[in-house]
């Protein structure tokens, strides 16, 4: 009789064991795959598509996308002018808006909007490790 107590004593303990390993480790794998199906941050994304008009022209392409957009992103209040100027920076490597990508009432505001960067973008440039 002891013999079938402690049987069933240790493959209750094996099997509870079993369990919590089982647990412990479901956790991590659904972070893992969360991890493997997360969308890119909006900044790391500016900065991919940035960087490869930076190289050649400056030592740390990534410092100064990376520069560019914090700045556009804390200077620029208005949202439609900020992402004209974010995206014309990632697609030509500088400080662009075309009109087209600003709703008409917002046009006249894109002259003020690049004397509101102009400082913050020439820091990012020739100063991009101190800016960050």
């Amino acid at each position: 009789m002891s013999l079938r107590i402690l049987s069933l004593a240790m493959f209750a303990s094996l099997a509870l064991a079993g369990t919590a390993q089982a647990q412990s480790k479901l956790p991590l794998e659904s972070m893992q795959i969360r991890s493997l199906f997360k969308m890119p941050e909006p900044r790391d994304e500016f900065v991919r598509q940035c960087a490869p008009h930076m190289l050649g022209r400056w030592a740390h392409p990534e410092a100064v996308c990376g520069c560019l957009h914090d700045h556009a992103a804390a200077t620029v209040d208005d949202p439609d002018l900020r992402q004209a100027l974010l995206r014309g920076i990632s697609e030509t490597g500088v400080p662009t808006i075309e009109t087209a990508w600003v709703p008409e009432a917002k046009q006249s505001e894109i002259g003020p909007t690049f004397t509101k960067i102009a400082k913050p973008t020439l820091q990012c440039m020739f100063e991009p490790l101190a800016s960050n």
